[in-house]
């Protein structure tokens, strides 16, 4: 019988389908990364979902967030997210948490129930516990390192954290996995140099903050606010959620 997944079951077969029904993905940051990441997830048909966001969609969303629209700013991301999981496919579970992960609640997450980690989160703090939390419980993770100043989708690759090159976060997390006895992590990366923002304080968030009214952490609070735009996150989004369904169907052979 036709379904929302037909044509995905034409190349992974019924098997591949009924298998991602039953995994569970924990997506840690729902933007311009995890959205389009959970997107795909979600149109693959994997039957369970954790997200993981405390923020809420402001203006400057818009242009790379597949989340963001008019109707939606001021609302929570995980919210957001979950409704529109929810029409794609009204039978999957999604369960959300509206907080910031850190060292300090890391031990709040079940990752032993966890199929796989995404990590789409912009601190190095947060991705370093989440690569340590992941390992512990034995949780395969896919690391998403810098997709901000940058115009070139197609420098994206997928590599092994000590492969890496080009990439200023890959590099402080290259150092930071070492110091901490970490032998590998599959990560999505770009070998783009950076292009560094123009500084025109009439558009800066700095000076022009619109954050939405009760933001927990203000874009006025980061040291850096990089540029972005529709058409590189997304794609760096939709690399690692193309990683998550080929490793699960490669580990249960459901690949026709």
């Amino acid at each position: 019988m036709l379904n929302q997944f037909s044509r995905s079951e034409l190349l992974m077969g019924k098997a591949g389908v009924t298998q991602l029904k039953q995994k569970k993905i924990a997506v840690f940051g729902i933007g311009g990364v995890g959205g389009f990441a959970v997107e795909a997830l979600a149109r693959s048909g994997v039957g369970a979902f954790c997200l993981i966001d405390h923020d809420t969609i402001s203006l400057t969303n818009l242009n790379r967030q597949i989340i963001a629209t008019m109707q939606t700013v001021g609302k929570y991301k995980t919210d957001v997210m979950k409704e529109r999981i929810l029409e794609i496919n009204p039978k999957a579970d999604v369960r959300i948490h509206k907080t910031f992960f850190l060292p300090e609640n890391a031990d709040e997450f079940p990752f032993e129930e966890y199929d796989y980690v995404v990590d789409a989160v912009d601190t190095v703090t947060a991705k370093l516990e989440l690569v340590m939390k992941a390992k512990e419980k034995n949780i395969p993770i896919i690391s998403s390192m810098g997709a901000g100043n940058k115009l070139d989708a197609s420098a994206f690759k997928v590599a092994d954290i000590y492969k890496t090159k080009v990439c200023p976060l890959a590099k402080v997390m290259r150092r930071e996995l070492k110091k901490r006895g970490i032998k590998k992590l599959k990560v999505v990366y770009s070998e783009e140099q950076p292009i560094r923002p123009i500084e025109d304080m009439s558009i800066s968030c700095r000076t022009n903050c619109i954050c939405p009214p009760g933001a927990k952490h203000k874009c006025t609070e980061r040291r850096n606010i990089p540029g972005s735009t529709a058409f590189v996150p997304s794609v760096a989004g939709l690399i690692i959620a193309g990683e998550v369904i080929k490793d699960l169907c490669k580990k249960n052979e459901c690949f026709l």
